[in-house]
């Protein structure tokens, strides 16, 4: 797999893990990088880096929508909220990965 394959794994991977973050209602950018964190139990530590490009791209797609909003701590954020085309495309996403994790172990695990 080359170095381009393995970034649209990888960007495909945020996206997913973007869409369910936010299923459980509006989130900014920093809360979203918070409970990725937070659940993965410190593994994933997503950088604004990675994180904003990935929005960028699920706004751009239609399947979240963004408005602006004062954070817990007073500031001006940007909340980005599932579409229902977003909540489809998670369904779909999330069969497409579990397929390839199943895959992925099948190799794995094979004498």
């Amino acid at each position: 797999m080359g170095t381009a394959d393995r970034q649209d794994v990888l960007r495909g991977t945020l996206d997913l893990l973007v869409l369910k973050s936010l299923l459980s209602g509006p989130q900014h950018g920093y809360g979203i990088a918070e409970h990725l964190k937070r659940v993965s139990h410190d593994v994933l530590q997503v950088g604004e880096s990675s994180l904003y490009p990935a929005l960028q791209r699920l706004l751009l797609r239609g399947w979240v929508k963004a408005t602006w909003g004062t954070s817990e701590n007073n500031r001006r954020a940007r909340y980005y909220t599932l579409t229902s085309a977003g909540r489809k495309q998670l369904a779909v996403e999330r069969r497409d990965f579990d397929l390839v994790v199943g895959a992925i172990h099948k190799v794995l695990n094979a004498g």
